[in-house]
């Protein structure tokens, strides 16, 4: 968007009544507008009933300190998929599969415990090893001085083969899990490929079926270290229903997905904006270790999670109803200056680094945090080793999503080294 659509824009959202406002609409995402929106919810009405003609009523909750109020309140707050689930996009009925991102304790605990082990630090250095590898491959792949798209030849690929050892999935077909993730979290309204429900669930229906037959055949076999036969294993999780075996499934695909590549992607389109940020990491490549979670603040790969009040309560001075809607928007918590000092600037040197809400908090705070934060870490180490700098042309493509925050396409070039 050039300067004059972007102060276009900052008027017309300057003389908007607040209950106007309605921040779930995809372009604000698509465009890269949606700061300035929450910029003024913080400031104005930072626990904010919107109203959406897809949605209905919404409460907004844009500042950090009271998105941790909610998160940390799940006997208010439910995750419950009978209620709603994570997400304001509520789907139909028949595409509603519990996972335990939407279950309330026991039985989200339950379950969770049953995937750990593979996030566990043991499991996670052994992991490594084949992260630096292919991450090295994928690398050196890569044309010098010749535009190509980063998104698809370095953060997909590199998460969908990630994802695909997790699942001991047949790396041949590992293309199906970026595309079944996809499906997972699109929509018919122009957000990633999926052009009906009815495509949707058809899509996610071979998901499910391609994973029931490595179940079958992991259940009956002794216990292995991958997430498939994790879950057959569990006594937990060994009798779910398809319903919800296909709810976990896509929870583990698109957390193992969606969320790292559109950080490493967020990584590079930050430093090439904050170029004396680069400049001071290519002089001290240790600065890695900051740098890995100020990227997924920055990026905040998952623009918000939704709960449902489940009895009478008040936020930040406002009524919130049993029934209500209340979405906790990450991306606004993570640029709150009142919580995080300079909180627009990108600084790979923070003295809190980990001090933001990407992970999510509480009992909900993301399983895979520390497998994220190791692809980017190994990652990065890797290019600072082979290039100067890689340069993003242009602006990038954003997906046009509330929740999903990420890019479509990003172009990119690695300049000849000058020495």
């Amino acid at each position: 968007m050039d300067a004059a659509a972007l102060a276009a824009e900052q008027d017309k959202l300057q003389s908007m009544p607040l209950e106007q406002i309605d921040v779930s609409k995809g372009y604000l995402f698509e465009h890269d507008l949606i700061g300035l929106y929450f910029e003024r919810l913080r400031r104005e009405d930072p626990v904010h009933l919107g109203h959406s003609k897809r949605f209905g009523n919404y409460w907004s909750v844009t500042r950090y300190q009271d998105i941790m109020q909610v998160e940390v309140n799940h006997a208010i707050y439910s995750s419950e998929s009978k209620l709603g689930g994570v997400a304001l996009a509520q789907r139909p009925a028949p595409e509603m599969f519990p996972n335990f991102i939407s279950m309330d304790p026991p039985r989200h605990d339950e379950q969770r415990k049953t995937v750990s082990p593979i996030v566990a630090p043991g499991n996670l250095a052994m992991l490594e090893g084949t992260i630096r590898q292919r991450a090295g491959a994928i690398l050196d792949s890569l044309p010098i001085n010749e535009e190509f798209d980063w998104v698809q030849r370095v953060s997909i690929e590199l998460t969908t083969q990630m994802l695909a050892t997790l699942f001991d999935f047949p790396f041949e077909d590992r293309g199906l899990l970026t595309w079944w993730s996809d499906m997972a979290t699109g929509d018919p309204d122009g957000n990633g490929p999926v052009t009906s429900w009815e495509q949707r669930l058809t899509e996610l229906g071979k998901c499910q079926a391609y994973f029931t037959r490595l179940w079958n055949e992991r259940v009956n076999a002794e216990p292995g270290n991958d997430l498939i036969s994790m879950l057959a294993h569990s006594p937990a999780t060994r009798n779910m229903s398809p319903d919800e075996f296909l709810g976990n499934l896509i929870l583990l695909i698109v957390g193992g997905n969606d969320t790292t590549r559109n950080s490493i992607s967020g990584g590079l389109l930050a430093l090439n904006r904050f170029p004396h940020q680069y400049e001071k990491l290519r002089a001290d490549p240790s600065l890695v270790g900051s740098l890995v979670p100020e990227i997924i603040r920055w990026q905040t790969p998952l623009a918000h999670m939704r709960r449902t009040a489940v009895r009478d309560t008040e936020l930040a001075g406002k009524r919130i109803r049993e029934g209500d809607k209340v979405v906790m928007w990450y991306l606004s918590g993570n640029r709150d200056e009142t919580a995080i000092e300079h909180a627009d600037q990108f600084i790979i040197d923070r003295a809190r680094p980990r001090q933001h809400l990407s992970f999510g908090f509480g009992i909900h705070r993301c399983v895979g945090n520390r497998l994220a934060e190791l692809q980017l870490r190994v990652l990065w180490e890797e290019i600072l080793k082979r290039f100067e700098r890689i340069e993003v042309v242009g602006e990038p493509v954003r997906t046009k999503s509330n929740f999903v925050h990420g890019f479509t396409s990003m172009r990119a070039v690695i300049p000849a080294r000058t020495h």
